[in-house]
């Protein structure tokens, strides 16, 4: 199941979680590319890179606890640039705090999951996010331009 629309940005700080992720991705023939970023600045870096020439990606993969800047601090500045302001962002976590998941909805995140613990959980979590977000799911094509 691959996306004609690109890559994935996976952002977490965590190499156990993003090879997790990566396997499930694998496991359900999610083929896109994945960039991984290990924590917001690195993310910012990829979304904003200096030469402005790198297309979006498809759809963030946006863990919240993470060194450098904060995954909500990411979603707010992603939600700032008229670049980014439309880019699906996926809240990938293991916080199930209630200010947590209402901080993502009020900075703009279009979803929030907490990571299951059992391997088959996150295995349907990651297959249902990839066929919702990356098949069925139209993003707006106008994007403006960098300046």
């Amino acid at each position: 199941m691959t996306s004609s629309q690109g890559r994935i940005l996976l952002v977490d700080d965590s190499a156990d979680d993003v090879a997790l992720t990566l396997r499930a991705l694998r496991k359900n023939h999610i083929t896109n590319a994945v960039e991984i970023a290990s924590d917001g600045e690195e993310a910012l870096k990829c979304l904003f890179p200096e030469d402005r020439q790198q297309p979006l990606p498809a759809l963030v993969l946006l863990d919240l606890n993470m060194p450098k800047i904060g995954g909500l601090e990411v979603l707010r500045r992603i939600r700032g640039d008229q670049r980014t302001r439309y880019l699906p962002v996926v809240v990938l976590t293991t916080s199930s705090e209630d200010q947590d998941i209402v901080r993502t909805y009020d900075l703009g995140g279009n979803s929030f999951v907490r990571k299951p613990v059992a391997f088959d959980e996150f295995l349907d979590a990651i297959r249902l996010l990839g066929c919702y977000w990356l098949l069925v799911n139209q993003v707006a094509q106008h994007r403006a331009a960098a300046g």
